[in-house]
């Protein structure tokens, strides 16, 4: 279906029926698949035979899901996995081994920085982070041993925008394999793939479910890369989609563009408003001309998304930190959790929740102040919302 819109893509892409011709994808909650034949079974199990064997690695319903993603992110082929933490777990384990480097952007979410320093260095991958929009600090960070080169943007919850086709062409020059985390903009509003990303990674379970029911996540890259890396690690390992998860991400698909586009102009809305509030230190929303990568990001991104994350005043840290979770507690319309990508306005304090296991050092470097919060902007009526927001800051 390559010749379609991404509009038409994100509802038709990768439907297959079965013999009972039904309209709405089918849902195969079944851990394994029957055989006709023992000799079927030795075949499909050695892959010489197309076709499904144990949904730990291959269900149909989990096969449309990938499909349909691969099309929208106009890659070859898609697996996916329980998360996306389990996306860049099964990237990293699959492609690294002892005495590899890993070049990564600092500003990341915070459970990637956990899992690449604390984690995957007991296995002898070694990570250095850079500041993402320092091209010269990626080049600087190239060793003989780089194999991977690992981007978020935007980023995690400042909002960072990076040059992807700038870094990509950094990543080919050192031989090193360009992995880009696509969670917050999606495929409805960029695509790493075409500007210069080998593999883009997602958790699902945000933009692409859109209504935070169901955890999920995805690797998206050539054929080459995901049948020959990717799918023998899930296979094996079992970071496994089930299906009923699939089937939810399917029909969340169907909404994404028309969701990001809504929640991306309300976001604007947002940013502008509190842009102009006395209470605000600084607002980081890419599509906001005062924002450092504003024209970067207008230039990659078809808009500036739907995280809006702002400082609050304060002369202290523990002031700043007070203000911050007042404006949180007076709202009674944004819903308090560290999810985002939700059609409901979400709200969180990032330095105790989503980045409170890093260290104060690593969380200062990443620029995470206490007055720091992050603001996932939902469908709800944006007048309502900056209403919700003022309760705490008009105080």
């Amino acid at each position: 279906m390559d010749a379609f819109d991404f509009d038409t893509l994100a509802v038709r892409a990768g439907t297959e029926r079965t013999n009972f011709n039904e309209h709405s994808e089918a849902l195969f909650l079944t851990s394994s698949f029957c055989f006709k034949s023992a000799a079927e079974a030795a075949e499909r199990f050695a892959k010489s035979e197309e076709g499904f064997v144990y949904s730990r690695f291959t269900n149909p319903t989990v096969s449309m899901f990938q499909d349909r993603l691969a099309a929208l992110e106009g890659a070859e082929a898609c697996m996916a996995t329980a998360s996306g933490m389990s996306a860049i777990m099964s990237v990293v384990m699959s492609t690294l081994s002892a005495g590899d480097h890993l070049v990564s952007s600092q500003s990341i979410f915070g459970s990637t920085l956990q899992m690449f320093s604390a984690i995957f260095s007991r296995f002898g991958i070694r990570t250095t982070f850079v500041d993402p929009s320092d091209l010269d600090a990626w080049r600087a960070a190239v060793e003989p041993d780089t194999k991977m080169f690992f981007l978020e943007t935007p980023s995690n919850p400042l909002t960072e925008v990076a040059d992807i086709a700038a870094i990509g062409s950094i990543a080919r020059q050192a031989g090193a394999l360009f992995v880009v985390d696509n969670c917050f903009c999606s495929p409805a509003l960029q695509l790493p793939i075409k500007l210069g990303a080998d593999v883009v990674v997602h958790s699902a379970t945000k933009y692409l479910d859109g209504q935070g029911r169901v955890l999920g996540g995805a690797v998206v890259g050539t054929r080459e890369y995901i049948m020959g890396k990717i799918f023998p690690f899930v296979r094996s390992a079992g970071p496994t989609l089930s299906a009923f998860n699939a089937w939810v991400l399917l029909k969340g698909m169907e909404t994404l563009k028309l969701r990001m586009q809504q929640q991306s102009a309300n976001a604007l809305v947002i940013a502008q408003w509190l842009e102009a509030h006395p209470g605000i230190a600084r607002v980081y929303y890419p599509g906001l001309p005062s924002h450092p990568q504003h024209a970067l990001a207008m230039r990659q991104q078809s808009s500036g998304g739907a995280i809006v994350a702002f400082e609050v005043k304060g002369d202290t840290p523990e002031q700043q930190r007070a203000n911050a979770w007042r404006v949180i507690d007076h709202t009674r319309i944004c819903s308090i959790t560290g999810n985002l990508g939700d059609t409901r306005t979400t709200i969180t304090h990032p330095a105790s929740t989503t980045h409170g296991r890093i260290t104060p050092e690593a969380r200062a470097a990443a620029g995470i102040t206490e007055g720091l919060i992050r603001l996932a902007v939902g469908l709800e009526n944006a007048a309502d919302i900056r209403a919700d927001l003022a309760r705490g800051l008009d105080i």
